[in-house]
């Protein structure tokens, strides 16, 4: 993730923008054949994982080195954006109304999914839609290609995407599915919640007990398999996410976005200038100031939203995914 995507560029769009990339057909099946790199890598397959050198050879002789995906990577952002351009870009009509959708669809499931693991539905939706448009744009790239490419012809981040080509292979022989045909975003992130595949083996399920985690193609596996993501980084069934607060004469600026994490508390909050709009319990929090479509915004964030953050390590994301879920939630109710 990432999943669910928890290296997405620190932008909550990344997924969004590149998957809008034609996969190409840029390279050659013969990219990966005779290369020191790879070689090396393929020994430790089958030395450390015990994985056929054949069937390592046989699948590197068809991956192809994708020239559109070292462009996009490479790319610089054109602008800073700030939670008013969030807002324009997740916060839509469309982004709702087939949220809602999504969720009638599904209902069952995201009970259960909400009952098991304690993360509310809303939230379950809102990450799938802000992630893929409900399943709507999960990549249009072969895995083994983008991680290959990213892993022997992207030197900056070559280390961490050999592991996850790593991982890859791991997750597609202990779920007997063929590398080729595995399908994901520019990055190797997959499915409806793009999980990246240390995050698949270690998150994804099989919400439907067929022998398949298929976050591909079963909305029920991508659903418990947030869910069960959200649970494992601390979820906290029942508690506050984020809260507005009023700021008071002299308040602290210094504290102001200083740490994804909750690192201050709500009583030293208060005594640093921040007073919540309702009450909460003392709890870790931190100061947060976010600049949006009416001005600017302060709030406090618990560690349910921390949670958020974990699935992708941008605030401005985990306020997307918080305010969806509240408008998915209120649209459901009046329908």
């Amino acid at each position: 993730m990432k999943v669910a995507v928890k290296m997405m560029l620190a932008v909550g769009f990344a997924l969004l923008s590149v998957n809008a990339i034609a996969s190409g057909s840029q390279g050659s099946s013969q990219d990966y054949v005779g290369r020191a790199d790879v070689d090396t890598f393929i020994d430790e397959m089958v030395n450390d994982h015990q994985f056929s050198r054949e069937d390592m050879q046989g699948w590197f002789s068809q991956a192809v080195k994708k020239q559109n995906i070292l462009e996009a990577i490479a790319r610089p952002a054109e602008k800073t954006h700030t939670w008013a351009s969030y807002q324009d870009i997740f916060l839509t009509s469309s982004r709702l109304s087939k949220g809602v959708d999504f969720w009638i669809e599904n209902e069952e499931t995201l009970a259960r999914a909400e009952a098991e693991f304690g993360v509310p539905a809303s939230v379950i939706v809102a990450i799938i839609g802000v992630e893929t448009r409900y399943g709507g744009n999960k990549g249009s790239f072969r895995v083994i290609d983008a991680l290959s490419t990213l892993g022997f012809d992207y030197p900056p981040r070559s280390s961490f995407f050999r592991k996850e080509l790593k991982e890859f292979f791991l997750l597609a022989r202990e779920q007997k599915q063929d590398p080729m045909t595995l399908i994901g975003s520019y990055a190797g992130a997959m499915g409806y919640g793009q999980f990246i595949p240390s995050s698949y083996r270690a998150y994804a399920i099989d919400y439907t007990n067929d022998e398949f985690a298929d976050i591909w193609n079963n909305a029920t596996d991508a659903i418990g398999s947030v869910a069960n993501y959200f649970k494992r980084h601390g979820w906290e069934k029942g508690e506050p996410v984020i809260v507005r607060t009023r700021i008071s004469d002299g308040y602290d600026e210094s504290i102001l976005n200083d740490s994804l994490k909750p690192k201050h508390t709500v009583n030293s909050l208060a005594e640093k200038g921040y007073t919540p709009i309702e009450p909460l319990a003392e709890q870790k929090a931190n100061a947060i100031r976010l600049e949006g479509k009416k001005g600017t915004e302060f709030w406090i964030g618990l560690n349910n939203y921390y949670v958020i953050t974990r699935y992708n390590h941008s605030r401005l994301y985990a306020m997307s995914v918080w305010q969806l879920s509240q408008q998915i939630a209120e649209a459901k109710q009046q329908r």
